[in-house]
C-alpha cells in the first residue's frame, strides 16, 4: 500500500482526511469516534466567546432525487465555554497523540484578544491553529467571520498578530464570498500565514416555502442567509484552491474544503494543489464512517497508478490550469455518435437543435432504422450532446488534426499587432 500520510505547513497526519470545523467536531467524543473510524485529523469547532445559536438552523438543497446536493446552515461557532473545549481537546490529543488536531479561532479584530486566545488553546497541546475568517453570516455581522476574510489589510493584521505569540503552524481560512480570492491569499502570506484552507461557506438562501411564504430554514417565521456547503459547492472550491495554488504570490501549502464526498473528490483537490482536504456536509449526511471506503479507494487508485505516495499527487495539474487567453483557438474536437450504444431517446439532437449549432440530423439507415448523425464540418465541440446523452458510450468527442498550428488568443493579439510574424494567414482566422 502507497503511504497516505501528510506533513501540511509541519501538521504531520496519518493520512489527508481531515474534518472540518462545524458541528461534527463540536465536542471531545465526536473527534475521537471519529479517530477511531479512521480520519486522520479534525479541526475543532471554531472557538472564541460561546454565542447562543438558533432553534432550526439548517436547511439542504435535494436536485432530481438526489439528498444533500447542497446544504445551508445558519449556525454559528461553539455555544460551549472555552474551558470545557480546552479540556476535551486535551483528553483527545492525550488519546490520540498521532492524529492532528487544529483549534479552529475567530475573536474580534484585536490584537490582544488573538494573544489571549493562542496562548490559551496551544497549551493543550494542539498541532496547528485555524483563523477563521469566512463564516457569512451571524459572526460577520459582529464584525468577525467574513467581515475580516473580505479586508485582505485586515486578514493580513490579524495573522500577524497570531504569528507574534503562535508556536504551532498557522492556517488561515478563506471566504470564497469575494471577488478575488487570491488577492486574500497573499495577504494571509504576508502576514506569516503557513497554509491557507477554502473554501468557507459561500452566501445563501437555501429556498422558500412556496405554502407558507417562509424562508428555508426560519426562525419563527424570521429568516436569514447562511452558509452553503456540500456537493454543489464542489467546482466552485476546485476553481479557487486552483487559483491560489498556481499563484506564485501565494505558494504555501493548501487544506481543501469544498463539496468532497468520495475519494474520487479527494484526488482531484490534491491533483490541483491541496495537501490534505476537509469534510464536512458529507459526514453530516453519511457519518463518519464514509472515511473507510475514501481510505480505500485512494489506497487502491494509488497502486493501480504506481505511486508510493498520496503525497505525490499534489499539485501535478496545476500546470495544467490556465487562462481562457492561453488556450489553444486551433485545437479541433467534433461529437460521434455510436449507433450500438444509442437509445434513439433523441436529447442531443432537442439539445442541438435548441441550444447549440443545430449540426445533429435525424436520418435512416439502409436497413430503414432512424438514425442520429453529426455533421462534423459544423460541429463546433462543445459537448453539450455528450453532456445530455444518458446512455454511455453513444457520443464520443473527437479530437481531429485542424491542419494548422495551434494558436491562442493571446499569440492571435500578437500577431494581429504586428508583434509576431511567424503565424500564416490562415492559422490566424
Amino acid at each position: 500500500m502507497a503511504d497516505l500520510s501528510i506533513d501540511l505547513a509541519g501538521i504531520k497526519s496519518p493520512n489527508p482526511f481531515w474534518l472540518a470545523s462545524a458541528p461534527p467536531t463540536n465536542t471531545g467524543y465526536q473527534v475521537q469516534r471519529a479517530f477511531e473510524a479512521g480520519w486522520g485529523g479534525a479541526v475543532w469547532k471554531t472557538l472564541g466567546e460561546p454565542v447562543i445559536n438558533t432553534s432550526s438552523r439548517f436547511a439542504a438543497v435535494h436536485f432530481n432525487g438526489q439528498r444533500v446536493a447542497g446544504f445551508n446552515n445558519i449556525e454559528l461557532i461553539t455555544d460551549r465555554p472555552l474551558e470545557v473545549n480546552l479540556k476535551e481537546i486535551y483528553e483527545t490529543k492525550k488519546r490520540f497523540p498521532n492524529h492532528a488536531i487544529i483549534a479552529s479561532l475567530m475573536v474580534e479584530p484585536k490584537q490582544e484578544k488573538w494573544h489571549e486566545i493562542v496562548k490559551r488553546v496551544e497549551a493543550v497541546g494542539v498541532d496547528g491553529l485555524e483563523l477563521n475568517f469566512g463564516c457569512p453570516h451571524g459572526m460577520a455581522e459582529r464584525g468577525m467571520g467574513a467581515a475580516s476574510g473580505q479586508q485582505p489589510d485586515l486578514v493580513q493584521a490579524q495573522t500577524t498578530w497570531v504569528k507574534e505569540v503562535a508556536t504551532t503552524p498557522v492556517i488561515v481560512k478563506l471566504t470564497p464570498n469575494i471577488t478575488d480570492i487570491t488577492v486574500v491569499a497573499r495577504h494571509a502570506v504576508k502576514g506569516g500565514a503557513d497554509a491557507i484552507s477554502l473554501i468557507n461557506t459561500i452566501n445563501s438562501l437555501a429556498g422558500v416555502d412556496i405554502h407558507s411564504w417562509n424562508t428555508i430554514p426560519n426562525v419563527g417565521g424570521q429568516g436569514a442567509h447562511g452558509g452553503y456547503c456540500g456537493p454543489a459547492v464542489k467546482p466552485i472550491a476546485l476553481s479557487m484552491v486552483a487559483e491560489c495554488a498556481r499563484d506564485r504570490g501565494v505558494g504555501v501549502p493548501i487544506s481543501g474544503i469544498g463539496g468532497i464526498s468520495t475519494w474520487q473528490d479527494v484526488v482531484e483537490f490534491m491533483l490541483m494543489g491541496s495537501t490534505g482536504i476537509q469534510v464536512c456536509t458529507a459526514v453530516m449526511h453519511h457519518g463518519f464512517r464514509i472515511v473507510e471506503e475514501m481510505i480505500d479507494g485512494l489506497n487502491n487508485y494509488l497502486d493501480d497508478k504506481g505511486l508510493a505516495s498520496v503525497t505525490e499527487l499534489i499539485g501535478k495539474s496545476v500546470p495544467k490550469y490556465s487562462n481562457w487567453g492561453d488556450l489553444d483557438l486551433n485545437y479541433k474536437v467534433v461529437a460521434r455518435i455510436n449507433e450500438d450504444n444509442c437509445i434513439n431517446c433523441n436529447k442531443c439532437h432537442i439539445a442541438c437543435e435548441d441550444a447549440s449549432h443545430q449540426c445533429i440530423d435525424m436520418l435512416t439507415n439502409s436497413d430503414g432504422k432512424a438514425i442520429l448523425q453529426v455533421r462534423e464540418e459544423d460541429c463546433v465541440g462543445c459537448n453539450l450532446c455528450s453532456i445530455v446523452c444518458p446512455a454511455d458510450g453513444a457520443i464520443d468527442m473527437v479530437a481531429l488534426d485542424s491542419g494548422v498550428a495551434p494558436m491562442t488568443w493571446n499569440q492571435r493579439n500578437q500577431v494581429i499587432s504586428g508583434l509576431n510574424g511567424s503565424y500564416s494567414e490562415a492559422e490566424v482566422v
